[in-house]
């Protein structure tokens, strides 16, 4: 996106022919990682030059390091780039700080069974939403463009105008006031007009419907997952194909989902 790929271009002001060091350098590595971590099949190295901004011969050094700490993987076959078992292990240590899956798949589950729709439950980090869980529905026919790992701009689909729809008025507006470098490649289907709406639309229903904006035809609608002090941190959301999510069903589904949310609310305020 080209709001992520300013702020990595933005860590590399220096003369490319001189060291990197220090917290520079953090910068660098963890822009690459989320780059590679945003896809499953993981990212080339022409890609992850191109959407970082950094010189072929930095990201090489830098992916090559990774490499030999465990952190990436290189498919030598196909040259494209994937997260290491060391990403596996961290991550399976964090995770008990993290109980998503504790947490959120009896609701994944639930959603699922009863919509039949893929069902995800989604995070806000800082600026981005991104997905961490997924629980497919029993519908022959899938919408794929979420899965664990993929980021959105706060405000784009469901899961970030669910979340952005109940943050305090002046957060909206400070996101809105630069919506077109915020939302980068996604803001000629999320004009900031749409957005808008979008987002009073939510406020007043309880949840959010996106009609195809991230990709044609590929609906989704979500609500938010608040914590003990009212705050959303995340959404549960249902994407599909369009037919599954005309008018008359949405009410149903709007409530599915706000009923879960709810519950999933309540169950980590319990839980903190």
């Amino acid at each position: 996106m080209e709001e992520f790929s300013r702020k990595v271009r933005g860590l590399s002001d220096q003369p490319q022919n001189k060291p990197v060091q220090g917290a520079q350098v953090v910068g660098r590595v963890a822009a690459l990682l989320r780059l590679v971590g945003r896809k499953p099949e993981g990212m080339s190295i022409a890609g992850l030059v191109r959407e970082s901004g950094l010189t072929r011969p930095t990201v090489h050094r830098l992916l090559a390091s990774l490499a030999a700490e465990g952190l990436l993987d290189h498919d030598q076959r196909t040259g494209i780039w994937i997260l290491g078992p060391e990403i596996f292990l961290l991550g399976s240590v964090a995770a008990a700080r993290f109980p998503f899956e504790d947490l959120a798949r009896p609701s994944l589950r639930h959603l699922a069974e009863e919509s039949g729709e893929s069902s995800f439950y989604s995070i806000r980090r800082g600026h981005e939403t991104v997905c961490v869980l997924r629980e497919e529905g029993s519908f022959p026919v899938r919408s794929f463009v979420l899965h664990e790992g993929v980021r959105f701009p706060l405000g784009v689909a469901s899961a970030g105008t669910a979340i952005m729809a109940f943050l305090p008025e002046e957060e909206q507006e400070l996101v809105l006031s630069n919506w077109e470098r915020h939302a980068g490649e996604f803001a000629a289907g999320h004009t900031e007009s749409v957005v808008r709406r979008n987002l009073e639309q939510t406020r007043l229903a309880g949840y959010s419907v996106n009609p195809g904006l991230v990709l044609e035809g590929s609906w989704g609608m979500a609500a938010a997952v608040f914590d003990q002090l009212g705050r959303p941190i995340g959404a549960l959301s249902l994407t599909g194909i369009e037919p599954r999510f005309r008018p008359e069903r949405q009410e149903f589904l709007g409530k599915l989902l706000m009923e879960e949310a709810h519950r999933m609310s309540a169950a980590r305020t319990d839980h903190l």
